[in-house]
């Protein structure tokens, strides 16, 4: 008998209907779901009418759990893997049972879907190009800080897991180490109580501080640090002339538009470069 594979298969965040068909149909056919919290994944099994059994499997008890489900592939079992919301194996210990499997030649299939840290970058409005998913940071406040610290100089757009009880010290924290950044808190996505809040990190430090209390998992999305590196006009002329072949005027203009050097002067470089 071959061995089982293990299939990593994101599910909804919130909202029952953000499902694929093939998710459905891998976790009616699997020999067990390996979950969080039975009590959420019941749910979606409940509206899919899934009769698959189900095997509880998190931080508490994924060294012996995680034996179990090694063990259950290996004599051809398969396993469908779930968190209790989004894709799992990100931040949460799915990540170990997917290492341990490849180490054990045990065929693995991600079934992609619904994940909170993708949905609330695209939705925040703040570069997509670069990003760092940093997740949770370390609870206690002197630990976060100095993770906040490691972190000022990030120029990409960061996003951050926070619970809803150290949210307000979270953004305060941030606001106070990071400066005045643009920042997008999400929170319930894809439930009846979604919220999206915008702003700079003091701003949203300063609304979440108005509330008594704070409801339902929380991404916040971070603008990334101002690049610092200058480079002199002629080092940017240079650069831009590689790939330009309009006017100098033209791209005087956009050299200008872009850098907010003198547009006079970066016409002067470009004609010396140029040699006219």
């Amino acid at each position: 008998m071959g061995k089982g594979t293990l299939y990593i298969v994101a599910t909804p965040l919130g909202n029952l209907e953000d499902i694929t068909l093939r998710a459905i149909r891998v976790l009616r056919e699997a020999s067990v779901i390996a979950c969080e919290d039975t009590r959420r994944t019941v749910k979606l099994l409940n509206r899919y009418e899934i009769r698959t059994p189900m095997f509880i499997f998190h931080d508490y008890n994924k060294l012996r759990a995680g034996g179990v489900l090694l063990r259950r592939l290996s004599e051809g079992e398969s396993v469908a893997l779930v968190s209790d919301a989004g894709t799992p194996a990100i931040s949460d210990p799915g990540y170990e049972l997917v290492r341990e499997a490849i180490h054990e030649g045990i065929p693995l299939e991600v079934v992609p879907g619904p994940s909170a840290l993708i949905s609330a970058l695209v939705v925040s409005g703040l570069p997509t190009d670069h990003f760092a998913f940093e997740g949770f940071l370390p609870n206690r406040k002197e630990k976060r800080k100095k993770a906040l610290q490691a972190l000022a100089g990030e120029t990409r757009t960061m996003i951050f897991y926070e619970s809803p009880q150290r949210v307000g010290a979270f953004l305060a924290e941030a606001a106070e180490i990071l400066g005045d950044r643009p920042a997008c808190l999400v929170r319930e996505l894809t439930k009846i109580h979604e919220e999206i809040l915008r702003g700079t990190l003091a701003e949203l430090a300063e609304a979440i501080g108005r509330r008594e209390t704070i409801l339902g998992e929380v991404t916040l999305v971070v603008g990334g640090a101002q690049k610092t590196v200058e480079m002199s006009i002629e080092e940017i002329v240079r650069a831009a002339l590689e790939d330009a072949s309009g006017s100098s005027r033209d791209l005087a203009r956009e050299i200008s538009d872009r850098t907010g050097l003198s547009r006079k002067e970066v016409y002067g470089e470009i004609l010396r470069q140029r040699g006219k």
